[in-house]
């Protein structure tokens, strides 16, 4: 399982800026710096890739591929247990118009099996405007950290967007009969419950990682929520209940209108009673940061290991104090991070706590090389 697992070996080949790249890591923090466009965050969108969906940049695999050549690109990772165990070995790339696929130890594998791997949550700088954009992200940042939980919500999300796919059709053709509707709506329901289920526990295991925390950055008050005047069924029958009588609405619109692909997370600055959506720009970003901590602690607290944490830009909108606070907090717990930055400065305060990569680039091509952190 991916609770006590840690990423020590990581290959990129024909990735985006990378034409050959590998790293050698120990399990401590990474501090990465570089120039803007260096490939910094390429290092991280790899790994994001070894996690099921498209990774921190939802690209393509065709996107994904380093230009002008567009050849095919891979991605290879080791994964050593906690305990003593055998490496586990993680591929996943894709050659010129074909998908992306997975290999693990060396034998092919749906997406969804990463998820049982390793856990990976990441926070990127277009997410520092999450809580006053579109609810579509606040879902993706959500399941991204339920998964950390219970790595078998990625197979309900496919599944539940897979037969959402289905009626969906089934609607924009005008299909009229419920015969055609029953088994898809049967299985959405199902799938569409599992996911309230997963989010709902999700929800207060990030709740119950805040509590008491003597940390730099606030806790949040979080609730799941539907889009105002919307129905909000939860459980497989209500859910069931919903599409049923909601065919004849849905079918004007081309689209299922209800169920967990509409739910939002709101949240509210709880020290200040304002909703997160109303705090300023460094606020927002200290909340974001705040949820990923509890996330460690929520998961520690079960028994298990933090997930591998990827923070681009971190230090963006954090003060001095915060980001000092953000590698002490990183390092008490012990998880395993990948931060980027544009200078070796902003990470001084980890010192030899973590190891340090630079990155260069030269022609398109990015270079990196291992150094100490100042």
């Amino acid at each position: 399982m991916g609770a006590g697992v840690v990423l020590t070996g990581l290959l990129m080949s024909q990735f985006r800026s990378h034409r050959r790249a590998q790293l050698a890591l120990d399990g401590r923090p990474v501090a990465i710096w570089g120039a803007n466009g260096a490939g910094k965050t390429n290092i991280l969108e790899a790994v994001s890739l070894l996690s099921p969906g498209r990774g921190l940049r939802r690209a393509g695999a065709e996107e994904l591929a380093r230009r002008p050549e567009a050849v095919g690109w891979k991605i290879a990772a080791d994964l050593a247990p906690a305990e003593p165990g055998p490496v586990r070995e993680v591929e996943t790339g894709a050659e010129p118009g074909q998908p992306r696929w997975v290999r693990i130890d060396a034998k092919a594998a749906p997406q969804a099996a990463l998820a049982r791997l390793l856990r990976v949550v990441w926070l990127v700088p277009s997410m520092d405007r999450l809580w006053i954009e579109a609810a579509e992200g606040r879902r993706r940042f959500l399941d991204r950290l339920t998964l950390s939980f219970e790595p078998a919500h990625a197979e309900a999300v496919l599944a539940y967007e897979k037969a959402m796919r289905e009626r969906n059709r089934l609607l924009k053709d005008m299909v009229r009969d419920p015969a055609w509707y029953r088994a898809v709506e049967a299985q959405m329901a199902a799938e569409g419950a599992a996911i309230q289920r997963h989010r709902a526990d999700a929800v207060a295991r990030l709740m119950a990682g805040q509590a008491g925390a003597a940390t730099a950055f606030p806790a949040a008050e979080l609730a799941l929520t539907a889009p105002e005047g919307e129905a909000d069924p939860q459980g497989a029958e209500a859910l069931a209940q919903v599409f049923a009588e909601g065919r004849a609405r849905d079918m004007a619109a081309g689209r299922t209108l209800a169920g967990p692909h509409r739910a939002d997370l709101a949240a509210v600055f709880a020290a200040k009673g304002v909703p997160a959506g109303q705090c300023s720009t460094g606020e927002q970003k200290a909340l974001l940061i705040s949820l990923v901590l509890a996330n460690v602690r929520a998961l520690r607290a079960a028994g298990g290991a933090g997930p591998l944490v990827l923070l681009d830009e971190v230090a963006a909108h954090l003060d001095a104090g915060r980001r000092a606070a953000l590698y002490d907090e990183i390092c008490a717990l012990g998880v395993q991070a990948l931060m980027t930055g544009t200078g070796a400065e902003l990470f001084a305060t980890l010192g030899a706590r973590a190891q340090g990569i630079e990155v260069t680039e030269t022609g398109g091509l990015s270079a990196i090389a291992e150094r100490d952190v100042p």
